[in-house]
């Protein structure tokens, strides 16, 4: 403990992490409020959850610079899920935050960390991309200050632009001087504080505009009123759990998935690779956390945790450096962050969401094939016009079927040749089974259900001329068959005896013995057919090509 403390504390490190910090601390504060703004809720929620989510999640998560942050997909999710209709949204959107904790630490427990790499690219090139579409669509209302009507995000932007003439011109006219000051300060040095300083300019054009003009600009005070002073701690409303469970289940699920993105890119003190399933668990603690103080769910921030390391941080104090900035700015100058613009936040969430849209993603998915192509495209399609809690489930099930697919069309058979001397090489399978041939197969890839169509195939023929044969199959690496693949076995088996051939198998896995047994199909193919492998590779092979060779010599 005392070791941990002094590296914390170390003279070589602290300069580097107080300078990381007030610099992550003072961008976090109108990043904070747009995220909330983003859920379509408090937007203080989305402050509190920049501040409490961060510090909970600080000493848990195993990579050191994550910083857990509102997210935009995450606050998407939120906005999505229709907790306007619960007798308290607000106390609603504090249970949702800790139910999605919940979830995030049982699966970080479980090892959930290794089912990441089952969501294919194809899915989240699409996910990601139109969540990038949904902030810069959902932020136009209060870009141009017409409230815009609609059943999603579509609706509501033919809405938005059938009412041109109702647009405030104030309005856009602060956030359009926010976005081009945004890219504008990204080609100086004042670098992730541009973010900052663009939105505190835009705030003020606004309030001066609002001293001139009959139609004011919508500012943070108008919407809710700052408090000057930290939130106190809330239990969550057990009335909503069973209305929140999907919501929950979907904000883990990307929140995970971000989080394992972010941690894969960031680097270790140590040299480690980070343990992703204790990410899940550092996750999940700063959502609870965040719930507590009335924040909103958070998640691993790539945008945040980049800062920090361009910034010179060094260790995990950063984040205790940037919770304790956002503290002060909360208690000291509220009235300032009541002034913040709507249309200025609205222009950085628009930057934001552009900036998660890259071509390059979505172009290396389109020449990788028609079936991931299909897969992002629909994806992003479901994504754009239904809540985004039942796109992240379907695009889990997309992911599944693309996995399927992929797998079962790279099953490959080969013909395997014994030589003289013993030596084996391979070659492509004849088209046919000839009489009084000896072939050896040998499939590659995973055999199961969704497989055993492109193994048949892939199987030489079997005709009246196959009189005599005998087909070898070898099952070596393969861990376990299913039905649909005994079947296949059982047919083909049933093929060769008509033709006066016959089948033999050659098995590794006792697993896979196990199952030819209680099948039945080692009885149909006869006693001495089927064989179980041993630890030298090729002898069994060898001694089923000799027992086929001494066969047809008795014939």
């Amino acid at each position: 403990m005392r070791a941990a403390l002094r590296r914390l504390f170390s003279r070589k490190t602290i300069g580097k992490d107080a300078v990381s910090g007030i610099v992550l601390g003072i961008e976090a504060v109108p990043d904070g409020l747009a995220a909330g703004l983003l859920a379509g809720l408090n937007p203080l929620a989305g402050l509190y959850a920049y501040l409490f989510g961060m510090v909970g999640a600080t000493f848990v998560t195993s990579s050191t610079f994550m910083a857990v942050q509102a997210t935009g997909a995450m606050a998407l999710i939120v906005s999505d899920s229709d907790l306007q209709s619960r007798a308290d949204p607000d106390r609603a959107l504090y249970t949702l935050a800790i139910m999605t904790g919940i979830v995030m630490i049982i699966a970080g427990l479980l090892g959930g960390g290794r089912l990441v790499r089952f969501v294919p690219t194809a899915v989240m090139t699409g996910f990601v991309t139109a969540v990038g579409v949904n902030i810069v669509l959902g932020q136009l209302s209060n870009f141009t200050g017409f409230a815009s009507q609609g059943a999603n995000r579509l609706t509501k932007l033919f809405d938005l632009l059938v009412h041109i003439p109702q647009w405030s011109i104030a309005s856009v006219a602060v956030g359009l001087v926010v976005v081009g000051l945004i890219y504008l300060f990204r080609l100086t040095p004042v670098g992730s504080l541009g973010l900052v300083i663009a939105v505190v300019l835009g705030s003020g054009m606004a309030v001066l505009l609002n001293v001139w003009l009959a139609d004011p600009v919508l500012l943070l005070d108008d919407i809710v009123e700052v408090p000057a002073g930290l939130p106190a701690p809330v239990l969550p409303n057990l009335e909503d759990v069973v209305f929140l469970l999907i919501p929950a289940f979907s904000l883990a699920f990307v929140g995970v998935i971000q989080g394992a993105a972010v941690g894969a890119g960031l680097p270790t003190p140590g040299g480690k690779p980070a343990d992703t399933s204790r990410d899940f668990v550092g996750q999940g603690a700063g959502n609870i956390v965040s719930g507590l103080f009335q924040g909103m769910p958070v998640g691993g921030s790539m945008s945040g945790s980049s800062l920090v390391i361009t910034a010179g941080a060094k260790t995990r104090l950063v984040f205790i450096v940037a919770g304790g900035v956002m503290a002060l700015l909360i208690l000291t100058a509220s009235d300032l962050v009541g002034h913040v613009a709507m249309p200025a936040l609205a222009g950085l969430l628009i930057v934001i969401g552009i900036g998660a849209i890259k071509p390059s993603r979505i172009y290396s998915v389109v020449k990788s094939g028609p079936l991931p192509t299909a897969i992002m495209a629909v994806t992003f399609g479901l994504t754009l016009v239904v809540p985004l809690q039942y796109a992240v489930l379907v695009g889990v099930g997309l992911g599944i079927i693309l996995f399927v697919a992929q797998q079962s069309n790279q099953v490959r058979v080969r013909q395997v040749h014994v030589l003289d001397g013993g030596r084996m090489r391979e070659s492509t399978p004849p088209p046919t089974i000839a009489a009084g041939e000896i072939v050896i197969l040998q499939p590659y890839g995973s055999l199961f259900f969704a497989s055993a169509p492109v193994f048949e195939h892939q199987l030489p023929a079997v005709s009246r001329e196959s009189k005599g044969a005998v087909v070898i199959i070898r099952l070596r690496g393969t861990d376990q068959i299913g039905l649909s693949l005994i079947e296949v076995l059982r047919r083909f088996a049933h093929d060769l005896r008509d033709a006066d051939a016959e089948l033999k198998l050659v098995i590794s896995e006792q697993q896979v013995l196990d199952q030819v047994l209680l099948s039945g199909l080692a009885d149909e193919l006869g006693p001495g057919n089927v064989y179980r492998s041993t630890e030298w590779i090729g002898e069994t092979v060898r001694r089923a090509y000799a027992d086929a060779l001494e066969q047809q010599r008795r014939r």
